[in-house]
């Protein structure tokens, strides 16, 4: 498993609902944990490692230790927001790119765990903003796609540069091409969608 960076066309992918949930899928995720430890992170979404499933995982203390703080979520559905408060963000498929984003202060979400249950949970703070921001990369948006135009002429230098390696990596046979990429996420979703 390997983490996808800006501007892989996976990342704005608009993931499928999952309709099966068993071992294999629950070793995803025991992967997906492991490389968002690895990574430092304190939340991945399936599109970030090239899965067109809507599944995330996520400990918003981003310690491995506390695994009461660990949550897999399939098919999240953010049923309420309230309030607005701007904090800085960082993610794993843009390295070295930080800003502020606006985003709900408190939501109210649904989906199934790994156990096939059912669960609601009211959040604020920093686990609604992560909660928020891997569901959007389930639709397909990045966090820089919420920035301001001011914001977004800040980072426009290292997005390029991301670019420009990730282009380079295509001409060299490293990353597939699009059209192969698109391929892929059909039989993957065949198996499981």
């Amino acid at each position: 498993m390997k983490l996808l960076t800006y501007p892989h066309p996976v990342l704005k992918y608009k993931c499928k609902p999952l309709k099966k949930i068993d071992q294999e899928l629950r070793d995803i995720a025991a992967e997906m944990f492991d490389l968002m430890y690895s990574s430092e992170g304190v939340g991945l979404a399936a599109n970030q490692v090239g899965l067109p499933y809507q599944l995330f995982v996520m400990n918003d203390t981003g310690d491995k230790e506390k695994k009461e703080s660990e949550h897999c979520f399939i098919n999240p559905v953010i049923l309420k927001r309230k309030g607005r408060v701007a904090d800085n963000e960082g993610c794993l498929s843009f390295p070295d790119v930080r800003a502020d984003v606006i985003r709900a202060e408190s939501i109210e979400f649904e989906a199934i765990t790994l156990s096939g249950e059912t669960v609601r949970f009211n959040w604020k703070g920093h686990p609604a903003r992560v909660v928020q921001h891997e569901t959007d990369h389930l639709h397909g948006i990045g966090f820089v796609d919420r920035l301001s135009s001011t914001a977004l002429l800040e980072i426009r230098k290292t997005l390029q540069d991301l670019q420009a390696v990730f282009e380079g990596d295509q001409r060299l046979g490293f990353v597939p091409l699009n059209v192969e990429i698109m391929e892929q996420l059909a039989e993957l979703e065949q198996k499981r969608c």
